[in-house]
């Protein structure tokens, strides 16, 4: 997986680099949050982010504060590293939007099992956005009839928006994506054709 980290500590984030490396991750390194806060922007821009609390100018509350506020359709999941362990810290920075919280000095085990968890959220938040534009598509190619349809009371034509009048079903046709099969029906059968309609009739004396 893509993983962004911002850390202002070189050692630090030397460490963390080489920790997420190792397992295999294609690490996006930042000095800063005001780094960390571009390279959110971009298209191709990692799914999760690790993202050190105190960093000088933008720090890590800042960053996921404008992340959040934009409004992706697949937001990243951000994680955040930081020595404040207070209870008020915690709701802080969830509420600023992270979405997991480690404090330092943190256990590399620990560490990549949150990272496990971020990665399966977004393979699950992936599928639905992809569920939900497939679904999207799909009504955008279904055409529905709605309003008021001004149709003859004699032969049962339909008046179309330039004031022609049309069959039934070549208009709904047009309008829809319904297919029609033609039949006969009881009443029309002995109507036109009464000789076949007298033999449907007989039955047991």
């Amino acid at each position: 997986m893509k993983i962004l980290i911002a850390e202002d500590d070189f050692t630090s984030r030397s460490l963390l680099k080489a920790l997420l490396t190792k397992r295999g991750h294609d690490v996006v390194a930042m000095v800063n949050g005001a780094e960390a806060w571009e390279a959110m922007q971009l298209p191709d821009a990692p799914r999760l982010a690790i993202l050190d609390w105190m960093m000088p100018g933008m720090d890590g509350l800042d960053v996921c504060r404008r992340v959040r506020a934009r409004k992706p359709d697949r937001p990243p999941y951000i994680i955040m590293l930081t020595t404040k362990g207070e209870k008020a810290d915690i709701v802080a920075g969830l509420e600023a939007g992270a979405d997991d919280y480690l404090p330092k000095p943190y256990d590399p085990g620990e560490l990549h099992a949150r990272i496990g968890v971020g990665s399966r959220l977004i393979e699950m938040q992936d599928a639905l956005a992809d569920k939900i534009e497939e679904l999207r598509q799909a009504l955008d190619q279904i055409k529905t009839l709605q309003g008021i349809l001004p149709i003859c009371s004699f032969c049962k034509k339909i008046r179309d928006d330039q004031g022609y009048w049309n069959q039934v079903e070549g208009y709904i046709s047009k309008h829809t994506d319904a297919q029609f099969s033609h039949g006969i029906c009881s009443e029309c059968r002995k109507k036109h054709y009464p000789e076949f309609a007298k033999e449907g009739e007989g039955g047991a004396s």
